[in-house]
């Protein structure tokens, strides 16, 4: 790693620039800094080639494929081993280029600036092409022909891919898979935390199906699970449904409270329902519209709610009042005719288990067990803490007390204040005012320690047996170090797919600080690309260093000439709730800067992929990569009318 990258990685940034060289603002051309300055790229140039001399044996082991972009990659490495600020703004002053944009043709790029200053100062120059792995063009090709192998030939009209993570309803539902073929979906995510192999199978051959329908190439990427730290089960809090209606400033109802009623065991929505109980499906068959279904709640109060709709899910009936449903409440039908029939047992879910946790409150992490949810102040009155397992109890060994712990995608923060052979304690530092809930299943994050967990868990290595029937890429989850890559390949090639393309996931910090080994080593894979997961990554980095860090994913990867998937939370609120953010359209527009970007799924899915297909068509026309395009900006066309005398 470099040590510019290191020092972004640990938050420390560069205090000390150099002088820049005196600029030649009274003689553009002096000859004195031009021959100053093919001295320092003179010397910049040995120590790119002495590199990746160093690097010879690395570099003999990537695939021919990639053995020019390995070559490039050990070139701007080099570059930017050393603070080189100064150096281009000198280079700038005199109107070359100052090597900002030079990723992919590194050397070639700083051998064209040799030769425009070799000019200036009337001295001879001779191409030095036989050294440079790649130019402007070829770059650009060797970009191009590696995102192709791992994602497909591009549309005529979008040359960035679009991926979308598949639902459980994807396994079921052909006609929701065909409709995001048919909307651009070029990528089908599959992940393997979720769902079991029966799910991907029938997944799988409905993506096929619907490529094939519609004439095109969909590849499929299944992610592994990977060695995800998550808090475990939770213990459920009682089985209760609470309905309330929609008040406004002055407590007056604006919209009455819905519940649906389907027959017990049915899972079935009942529309516009904002929350469901099952009752005996020959005590249902009776209810009609205009009944009235009276009970007194959980609390003793008295309530009657007013059927209003009936249909072959069930019964919608409405409350104006706040009303707590449990298992022991009773439904009494009422109409202004006939007798009144009393409903026996009704079947209400029980509610997620959740720990409420707030600023100050001590959570204990246990290696197994059920969780469960004791408020942390009871502590000093002699009851046990609030408690949840993990899923990967080896952690216990390797962290240390004062470390950091991130829970839900950083939405609860502490401290580990003590390690014992049964668990942790942690006190919590970061929540909202007036507390969080953390229910099970959700990730954990230790950015402050050094974990030392396998690359692939047991059963990872047992989906790559379906992985490798199924997939066209596959994800390599929470990838910290070369030898993870290395431990894939290995599986792959056992499993007769040795040229599967490999992804890497970046989402951890260890993984954006080995980032350039990770590379070399997938190099050594035919096809290969980088997954910036910005989720885990933002909470292990720290989100006001996650712009810095995925610009830095973004260099080095083009200097690899490997292709990226732009991730985690594009167009989230669009696809989740129908309306996007502003923030979040800026967020879409970014990613044209990589060969492709992620969807998550959500009941917008479709209106979310035809808003970014329409936001990259229109932003690959001014921009490619990191360089601004020059389009003609027919929005502005008779300004200059406006300023003529």
């Amino acid at each position: 790693m470099t040590a510019q990258t290191k020092a972004s990685a640990s938050g420390r940034t560069d205090t000390e620039v150099k002088t820049a060289h005196p600029a030649a603002s009274a003689d553009t051309w002096d000859d004195g800094v031009c021959k100053t300055l093919i001295d320092q790229l003179w010397a910049l140039r040995r120590n790119m080639l002495d590199y990746e001399r160093k690097l010879g044996a690395l570099l003999e082991c990537t695939s021919p494929d990639y053995q020019s972009s390995a070559r490039n990659l050990a070139h701007y490495l080099a570059l930017r081993e050393t603070d080189q600020r100064s150096l281009q703004q000198t280079l700038a002053s005199l109107g070359v280029s100052s090597l900002g944009r030079s990723e992919s043709n590194v050397l070639a790029n700083l051998d064209k600036v040799l030769g425009i200053l070799h000019r200036l100062t009337g001295q001879a120059w001779h191409a030095q092409s036989k050294d440079e792995p790649a130019g402007i063009f070829t770059s650009r090709k060797l970009l191009e022909r590696h995102t192709a192998a791992l994602f497909g030939k591009p549309r005529p009209d979008r040359s960035v891919r679009i991926m979308v993570t598949l639902p459980a309803e994807a396994a079921d539902d052909y006609g929701l898979v065909r409709q995001l073929v048919a909307s651009g979906m070029d990528v089908a995510r599959i992940n393997c935390a979720h769902d079991g192999p029966e799910e991907w199978t029938r997944m799988a051959e409905h993506v096929r199906r619907s490529a094939k329908a519609e004439g095109r190439t969909v590849k499929i990427l299944m992610d592994l699970g990977g060695p995800k730290l998550r808090t475990g089960f939770i213990a459920s809090g009682p089985a209760v449904v609470k309905l309330h209606p929609l008040r406004d400033d002055l407590g007056r109802v604006l919209k009455a409270a819905r519940l649906g009623l389907r027959p017990i065991g049915s899972t079935a929505p009942v529309a516009t329902a904002q929350a469901h109980v099952g009752v005996d499906k020959d005590w249902l068959a009776h209810i009609e519209p205009g009944d009235h279904l009276d009970l007194s709640d959980a609390r003793g109060a008295d309530r009657s709610l007013l059927v209003i709709h009936k249909d072959e899910s069930g019964v919608l009936a409405e409350c104006a009042k706040t009303v707590y449903l449990t298992p022991e409440s009773r439904l009494k039908r009422r109409r202004k005719s006939g007798r009144a029939h009393k409903a026996g047992p009704i079947e209400v879910p029980p509610r997620e288990g959740i720990l409420y946790l707030a600023r100050g409150d001590m959570l204990r992490l246990v290696r197994k067990g059920v969780g469960q949810s004791m408020p942390a102040r009871w502590s000093n009155g002699g009851h046990a803490l609030p408690s949840v397992a993990c899923t990967l109890p080896e952690v216990f060994e390797q962290v240390c007390v004062g470390e950091r712990i991130w829970f839900d995608d950083g939405r609860i923060g502490g401290v580990i204040r003590a390690v014992e052979a049964s668990g942790m304690e942690v006190e919590i530092t970061h929540a909202r005012d007036g507390g969080e809930k953390l229910p099970g299943d959700k990730g954990i994050n230790l950015p402050d320690s050094q974990l030392n967990l396998p690359a692939l868990t047991a059963k990872d290595i047992q989906d790559l047996t379906v992985v490798a029937k199924l997939a066209d890429l596959v994800g390599l989850s929470f990838v910290q170090r070369a030898a993870d890559v290395e431990t894939l390949r290995s599986h792959l090639r056992d499993l007769g797919v040795p040229e599967l393309g490999i992804v890497l996931k970046i989402e951890t910090r260890r993984g954006f600080e080995n980032l350039p080994e990770l590379l070399f080593a997938a190099m050594a894979s035919k096809t290969a690309g980088v997954m910036i997961a910005r989720g885990d990554l933002a909470v292990e980095c720290g989100y006001e260093r996650m712009a810095e860090v995925q610009e830095e994913i973004l260099w080095a990867s083009e200097a690899a000439h490997m292709p990226v998937i732009w991730a985690t939370q594009v167009l989230e609120t669009l696809a989740k709730t129908g309306l996007p953010s502003r923030a979040e359209i800026t967020d879409a527009a970014m990613g044209v800067r990589a060969e492709c970007v992620m969807l998550n799924k959500g009941p917008y899915i479709i209106e979310a992929m035809r808003t970014l297909d329409d936001i990259l068509q229109r932003m690959q026309f001014h921009q490619a990569k990191k360089q601004p395009l020059l389009r003609a900006l027919h929005a502005w066309d008779g300004t200059r009318d406006n300023f003529s005398d």
